[in-house]
Formats: structure tokens, C-alpha cells, sequence
């Protein structure tokens, strides 16, 4: 009798944690699925028509969801689709089949959605991927999860643009797969057709990126249609360097075109720095050179000093935004200058767009904005894009950073001012403190050696100490030595302030954390306002 109540309860427990599985015919383009972090994540696997096609770690709600996300299934349209998971969560049994994901009612008009900052729908994004730009359109792909608004699952996300700023998201780019889960990468256009992937006519766009499995390598994968649908290359990995440098930390690969000498340059982060190594037809690379001091997400650029281009200078940066200004002869860096910062704050990762048009000439930056989102479905952006220029300072060479003119496309100047008192200038600010997007433009001039600024409901978003130098804690000095000014330039957000200082000299980026509802308001002792633009901004979503 006993043994037969073991074996009862036995079965009991077995059939509790027994897989479960839906079947369904996929029918419509998105599968909705409810979320609850009071839940482990468990594996669940998808196949279709028998076969496997991807598994994730997933939290599945056996009650009330915290929200729900999506699986964009089109690609499958009229094929058989199995989900399994291991164990029977009440949830698997309300996942759904519908041509809009759950939410699409209040999609980006959710409280304290950043409405001039991209931000997938749901999820979780870090690092900008593959910044390109191609027939018309800018593509930000991007370190994504998309079950899940915490790290995990690492996908390339997709996203478009034809001016910058008003996005469209597309489906993921990049799922991970046996070799491991897909970490950040670069893409470029190869129209000379060296891969062979494409041909003169229609050219790959080719992406290179990291699969972080038991080690991480450096693998590619190509499109023929804009990006849209990718082909992984069938001899990944194409770099395997963990061994040579008896570490698993080699990733990140940003390839570019070297004209000069006709050949392709990877700078590939490796232990510890950044790696150069070149190659004639993209798959197979020789490394060249090591430049050690940095520490994930290389860039590499070059640069004309003060607009002038018969002189160039070639910038070296890593994910922490720390930069080398020196040359580069397609094989080596040689640094000349540095280390410096140019931004700080909760901007990390990141990387300039290729293939920018030379009629434009721009260098432009897309940043991984580190801003927690708790109360939406979604945690990180994008930081709004940069143009980058060196200018000769008293110092010698920098590195400035400021938003890109597509910007004033959104700005609606409310009011300009000059020459106010600190509480003339906060009365001319007091309508537009409760606004979602702003820009603030302004001049200080300070009477004394203390500190003055702008704050935003008990936050101070700009707190320049001319006794200690510093702007918000950090080391800061105006271009003018005894200067008694400072201008600075404030993005605000719902959820996010990007401060740029002296036209670009130094910026930030921070939350944006409410500690009153104060509104915006000058502070400091006797200080002026010189200057005072005020600008509200259009959703990037309407």
C-alpha cells in the first residue's frame, strides 16, 4: 500500500512539471504571449512543421501577466507552429494569434514612454548594432530581448528611419542559434561584390557580429533585400581568436572599408583593447595590430579637424565613450593624444553609422541610452543621434558631440529671451515644466566662484561648480580660461535628459527622476540669464 502511494504521488509530480505544448496554424503576424516575473524563465522551444526554428528563455504567466509580448510569426504563414514548455503554465494556454500585439491601443502614449527617443515595443535593448545607411533609409539594428523586458535571449533587433528621428520597427534581424546568441556587431554595403554574396547590381549588406556560445567568435550574415530577411554564411565562424588571447572576451567586430589600400579593416575588441585585422573579400581576416586600453564596442573614424579636410585625424574609442585621437595607415593605430572623454553618464556602446553619403559628410552616433523604464514593458533606448567633429581647443584637438539638425525638426520655439534674472527665467519656463519633450537653450554668466544651473522637479539636470570646474560632479573647463559662462543645450524626455555643454564640448546623459513637481527653475547666486530658448517637441510617433 505504501508503495502504491509513492508511485501515486510520484505521477502527481510528474505530471506537474510534464512539458506542455500548443499547436495552432500560424494565420496572423504576431504571436502574443503573457509575461509575469514572479515566474522562473524556462526554455520554450518553437517549431515549425516539425522542425526547430528557435528557443528562448521565457517567463510565462500562470497568473495575471505584468504585460505581454510578441513573436512575429508572418515568416510562417500557413505552416504548422508547436510551442512546448516545461511545465503546463496556465499561461501557454492564452498565448494568441492576432495582426496587432496586445497593447497596440496605447502603444508609445504610455506614461513616461520617451517620445523623442527609440524605444522598441517591448523588451529589453543595449547596444546600437550595424548602423548603415542604404538607398534612403537608416538602419539601427540593436541588442535586443524580446520576451522580456530584462537581459537575456540577445537578438538583433531592426529598426528604420528616413530622416533619423521617426522610427519603424521592423522583425528581429538575427536569432541566436548553435553557435550561441547573437552579441554586437557592424554591417556594411559590399558593392564591389567581394564576398561574392551578392552582385553589382544588387549588393549584400553584410553583418558582422558576435555569437557568444561556450566561447564567443565573430560570425557574419548577409542580406539581399534591404535588410529585411538574412542568410547566416555557412562557413561561421569566421574569426575564432579565444585561444590566441587565452580569453573568451573577443567580440563586438566593427568592419569598414579602407580605401586606400583597397581593403576591408575589422577592429574587434580583445581582452585587453582593440585589435585591427584586414581582409579582401570578408570572410577570411589576417590580424594586423593591438592597441590595448579599451574594453568593449570599438569604433574607429576618421575625422576632419575644424571642418578642414586636408587635415584628418583618426578617432579611437571604446564602449565607455574614453577616446585616442591619432592615425592610421589600414593596418595599425597610432595613437597621438589622449585618453579623453567627451560624454559621460548613461550613455554606453556607442557606434557611427557607415555609409553615409559623401554629399552629407557627416559623422553620425546612436548611443545605448542606460535608462530603467519600471513602469513599461520595455527598459533601455537609443540616445538621440550625434554629429561628431574634432576642433582645435586650447588643449589641442577634441572630440565634440551634438544632436544631429534633424532634431529642430520636432522644435516649436515657445518663447526667446534675453538677459533675465534666475527668477525671471524660471517664471518664463514655469508653463512647460510638466511637458514630456523639451528643449532648454541657455546662457548663464555666474557674479560669483559657486555653482548655478537649471533644475527639473527637485532634480538638477544642469549644476555647473566654476570654483571646483565641474558640471553634474565632473571635470569641466570653458573653452574661455576666467570665463564666467556657460551654455548648454537640454534635451528632455519622459524618461531621459541629454545635456550638451558649450556646443558639444563635453555632454550627458541621465534618468530623468522626479523628486517634486517644482517644474524647471534657474538656480544660483546673482547669476544672469544671457540667453533663454525654449522649444516643445512633437512625439517622434504621431
Amino acid at each position: 500500500m505504501k508503495r502504491l502511494l509513492i508511485l501515486s504521488m510520484a505521477l502527481v509530480m510528474a505530471s506537474a512539471v510534464m512539458a506542455q505544448s500548443v499547436t495552432l496554424k500560424a494565420q496572423k503576424q504576431y504571436l502574443n504571449i503573457p509575461i509575469s516575473h514572479s515566474q522562473g524563465r524556462e526554455r520554450m522551444h518553437l517549431k515549425v512543421d516539425g522542425k526547430p526554428v528557435r528557443s528562448v528563455n521565457i517567463r510565462i504567466a500562470d497568473g495575471k501577466p505584468d504585460y505581454w509580448v510578441f513573436c512575429d510569426i508572418s515568416e510562417f504563414k500557413g505552416h504548422k507552429i508547436e510551442l512546448s514548455y516545461p511545465r503546463q503554465a496556465a499561461g501557454l494556454q492564452q498565448i494568441y494569434q492576432a495582426d496587432e500585439i496586445a497593447g497596440a491601443d496605447s502603444l508609445y502614449r504610455e506614461r513616461f514612454r520617451p517620445q523623442v527617443h527609440y524605444t522598441q515595443r517591448r523588451g529589453w535593448n543595449n547596444d546600437p548594432n550595424g548602423l548603415i545607411y542604404y538607398e534612403g533609409e537608416y538602419h539601427l539594428f540593436y541588442q535586443h530581448n524580446p520576451y522580456e523586458r530584462e537581459w537575456e535571449n540577445m537578438t538583433w533587433g531592426h529598426a528604420v528611419s528616413r530622416d533619423l528621428v521617426h522610427w519603424q520597427e521592423l522583425a528581429p534581424a538575427l536569432h541566436p542559434d548553435e553557435l550561441g546568441t547573437m552579441f554586437s556587431g557592424s554591417a556594411v554595403i559590399d558593392y564591389t561584390n567581394s564576398s561574392g554574396f551578392g552582385t553589382k547590381n544588387n549588393p549584400a549588406m553584410v553583418a558582422f557580429y558576435t555569437a557568444d556560445g561556450e566561447r564567443q567568435t565573430q560570425c557574419l550574415a548577409y542580406s539581399l533585400d534591404k535588410g529585411r530577411t538574412w542568410t547566416k554564411y555557412e562557413g561561421n565562424p569566421i574569426i575564432d581568436s579565444g585561444e590566441k588571447w587565452v580569453t573568451r572576451d573577443t567580440r563586438d567586430p566593427k568592419v569598414f572599408w579602407y580605401a586606400p589600400k583597397n581593403h576591408w579593416v575589422m577592429v574587434l575588441n580583445e581582452r585587453d583593447g582593440h585589435s585591427i585585422y584586414n581582409s579582401t573579400d570578408l570572410k577570411t581576416w589576417h590580424y594586423k595590430s593591438h592597441t590595448t586600453g579599451f574594453w568593449e564596442c570599438p569604433e574607429l573614424i576618421e575625422l576632419a579637424v575644424d571642418g578642414n579636410p586636408e587635415n584628418k585625424k583618426w578617432v579611437m574609442y571604446g564602449a565607455s565613450g574614453t577616446y585616442m585621437i591619432g592615425s592610421f595607415d589600414g593596418e595599425r593605430f597610432t595613437p597621438e593624444a589622449g585618453k579623453f572623454y567627451y560624454v559621460r553618464g548613461n550613455i554606453y556602446a556607442a557606434q557611427c553609422y557607415n555609409n553615409i553619403p559623401k554629399e552629407d559628410g557627416r559623422t553620425i552616433q546612436i548611443g545605448w541610452g542606460q535608462i530603467n523604464h519600471p513602469h513599461l514593458p520595455v527598459n533601455g533606448m537609443m540616445t538621440f543621434p550625434t554629429s561628431l567633429t574634432l576642433r582645435t581647443t586650447r588643449n589641442g584637438v577634441r572630440l565634440f558631440s551634438y544632436p544631429v539638425t534633424e532634431l529642430w525638426q520636432l522644435a516649436h520655439l515657445q518663447g526667446s529671451w534675453t538677459n533675465l534674472k534666475a527668477d525671471e527665467a524660471t517664471a518664463k519656463l514655469r508653463p512647460y515644466g510638466k511637458q514630456q519633450a523639451l528643449l532648454v537653450e541657455a546662457t548663464i554668466r555666474l557674479s560669483h566662484a559657486t555653482s548655478a544651473g537649471l533644475g527639473l522637479d527637485g532634480q538638477n539636470i544642469v549644476d555647473y561648480d566654476m570654483n571646483r570646474n565641474t558640471v553634474n560632479g565632473t571635470f569641466y573647463s570653458p573653452e574661455e580660461l576666467g570665463s564666467m559662462e556657460i551654455t548648454f543645450l537640454a534635451l528632455i524626455d519622459s524618461s531621459s535628459v541629454e545635456v550638451f555643454i558649450d556646443g558639444g564640448a563635453y555632454s550627458y546623459v541621465m534618468e530623468r527622476r522626479a523628486h517634486n513637481d517644482s517644474g524647471l527653475n534657474f538656480w544660483g547666486n546673482n547669476i544672469m540669464i544671457k540667453e533663454l530658448k525654449v522649444s516643445t517637441l512633437d512625439s517622434i510617433w504621431q
